[in-house]
């Protein structure tokens, strides 16, 4: 696909411009690699294809997931395959724990995070990544998006303290990113006189972001919380 073949042909450093909801979660990721322990036990609740697991090399990492997502994706590289509704834990396994734009593809969110939180030791970190202004994707396996309130109840109510939730941009950086996904329904032909039109806003949209102070209208959240103590 044109679409397809123009993005992955983007130089990386104008894609960590345009693509900001994935250079925040990936900035957020080593972030969150640093701050661990040499040694720590991390799970990778909902690892997919193991994009993250560089970031850990010092530590013990475990990547989870039911291998179910995406039938082009590569599951090989996998430690566990599981349900992460029913973790094959023992309560208290792991320091920390990340849960990376993986929650809207669960049954049972609320669940999920209680599973997660028995599973770190109390006092354990969770980094977690959620969408709320983002298409559908991995279908049928697409269930829910999610708002910072709902994010911060079901934390909660799963035992979690200390939580921090920041959107990933307002929306200046939504636009932009919109725009450019509309070029995927161009065809061929087309394809490159609509990015003419559609370029160039797209580019400078994400300048007037801190307009936005609100930051209701954004791509997603990242969270930040710590295992107090576990609800099953």
């Amino acid at each position: 696909m044109i679409y397809h073949r123009l993005r992955d042909a983007v130089p990386r450093p104008l894609r960590r411009y345009v693509q900001h909801f994935e250079r925040a979660i990936e900035d957020s990721v080593a972030a969150f690699a640093a701050s661990l322990q040499p040694g720590a036990r991390v799970l990778d609740a909902g690892a997919g294809e193991g994009n993250y697991k560089h970031h850990f090399a010092k530590h013990s990492y475990i990547g989870l997931d039911l291998g179910i997502g995406d039938a082009a994706w590569n599951y090989a590289r996998l430690d566990v395959i599981a349900n992460l509704e029913n973790l094959p834990f023992p309560d208290g396994s792991f320091d920390a724990c990340i849960n990376i734009v993986t929650l809207e593809h669960v049954i049972q969110p609320q669940r999920v995070l209680c599973e997660i939180a028995r599973t770190l030791r109390p006092g354990g970190a969770l980094l977690l990544v959620a969408p709320l202004e983002w298409e559908e994707h991995q279908q049928p396996h697409d269930y829910f998006r999610y708002t910072r309130y709902g994010l911060e109840l079901l934390l909660k109510r799963a035992g979690f303290s200390r939580i921090s939730i920041v959107p990933t941009g307002g929306i200046f950086r939504l636009i932009s990113r919109r725009l450019l996904n509309a070029l995927q329904f161009f065809p061929g032909p087309l394809i490159l006189p609509a990015a003419i039109f559609l370029v160039p806003p797209a580019l400078v949209l994400p300048l007037f972001d801190g307009l936005d102070r609100q930051r209701a209208f954004t791509p997603g959240f990242i969270c930040t919380a710590v295992a107090e103590f576990a609800k099953s």
